[in-house]
């Protein structure tokens, strides 16, 4: 079954259907907070028909995508893979990915709503490069399990993923099935990704779900990530924004040599200048919509990025993502956004009040 037939049978059975980073999946499945429990406590499906996939090939693929990105692609490991951003000479973010060594190739991941932007950003600086680029978002398939109980439902199903590391991932034979097993390359949203061709989408979605997973939409991980603090492109992740200020040090390597926009990023990192960095906001109120100034003593001191009602095991709470002044970054910093009064908090969100 395709990832088009599987669509319209969620659909059938009572799921909404909507557009989500540049791709078609379901909103909900039904009961958004039942999902985003799944997510927390136990174990979420997800259809992840919305990531985009590029593979690069030629001999001078590594060498030339290590200069491209903020990680080290070039001391790749085997079946390794991180996380990256992808900037412009001024050291602004223009989009972000994981690349993964698969051997003679290298695949690199990002969101369907980012893929015309970053293949035009690489045909550009292919000058005398022996480098290809192909799009086969079309081709191979993913859905993704997350929460606490992910490795114990893959388990369950017949994947053995006990060993396999952030950013790793493994090639299998599921009952018959070629599959392979990718886990989280970012470590604060840690679950699993399962790549395969789409015509064995509806066996794959239906081995995790008897396994214990609960199908949870896209609404459902939108909480979940604003919980872990994981910043989106797009939304959290602007051009306007520099890799330190992001918080995501996981996705910089300071001793790989040069790339694109390194000279900027070097120069915060030896002077200390870090005048922004992004945090989380606890919001007494309703959730203010993106770029809401964040406001101390009737002064504009940042802005929210992104913010939900999050239904917590605690009860409800608003919860938001944000930069602010570097001076005022500090826990428990109470400050006012869009007449509501919110307090500072340190990412990830305590998910157990």
């Amino acid at each position: 079954m395709s990832i088009a037939t599987i669509h319209e049978k969620f659909a059938a059975s009572g799921a909404r259907l909507g557009s989500y980073r540049g791709g078609k999946t379901p909103a909900s499945f039904g009961d958004t907070a039942a999902e985003f429990r799944a997510l927390l406590e136990g174990c979420g499906l997800l259809d992840l028909s919305w990531q985009a996939k590029l593979v690069l090939t030629g001999e001078d693929r590594v060498r030339w995508l290590n200069g491209m990105v903020t990680n080290n692609v070039r001391d790749l490991a085997l079946g390794r893979g991180v996380y990256s951003f992808v900037l412009n000479a001024q050291g602004r973010i223009q989009g972000d990915l994981v690349s993964y060594n698969r051997g003679d190739y290298l695949l690199v991941t990002t969101d369907r709503e980012q893929t015309q932007a970053i293949a035009a950003i690489f045909d550009r600086y292919i000058i005398m490069d022996d480098v290809e680029v192909s799009d086969i978002s079309d081709k191979l398939a993913t859905i993704g399990m997350a929460g606490p109980q992910a490795r114990r439902m893959l388990e369950s199903a017949g994947l053995d993923v006990a060993r396999l590391e952030s950013g790793e991932v493994i090639d299998a034979i599921w009952r018959d099935i070629g599959v392979s097993v990718a886990r989280s390359a970012q470590p604060a949203l840690d679950g699993y990704e399962v790549w395969f061709s789409g015509d064995n989408t509806d066996k794959i979605w239906e081995a995790m779900h008897l396994a214990g997973a609960t199908p949870a939409g896209s609404d459902a991980l939108e909480r979940y990530r604003i919980v872990r603090g994981v910043p989106r492109f797009g939304i959290d992740l602007r051009d306007k924004d520099l890799p330190q200020e992001t918080g995501q040090h996981h996705a910089l390597n300071f001793a790989k040599g040069c790339y694109l926009g390194q000279e900027i990023v070097e120069r915060i990192r030896s002077r200390a200048i870090l005048h922004r960095t992004f945090v989380g906001f606890e919001v007494d109120g309703e959730p203010p919509p993106p770029g809401t100034e964040v406001r101390l003593d009737e002064k504009k001191k940042g802005e929210t990025t992104s913010a939900a009602r999050v239904p917590l095991p605690g009860g409800e709470r608003t919860l938001a993502l944000g930069y602010v002044h570097a001076d005022i970054a500090n826990p428990g910093t109470i400050v006012e956004i869009g007449g509501q009064a919110a307090t500072v908090q340190t990412l990830p969100f305590p998910s157990h009040r």
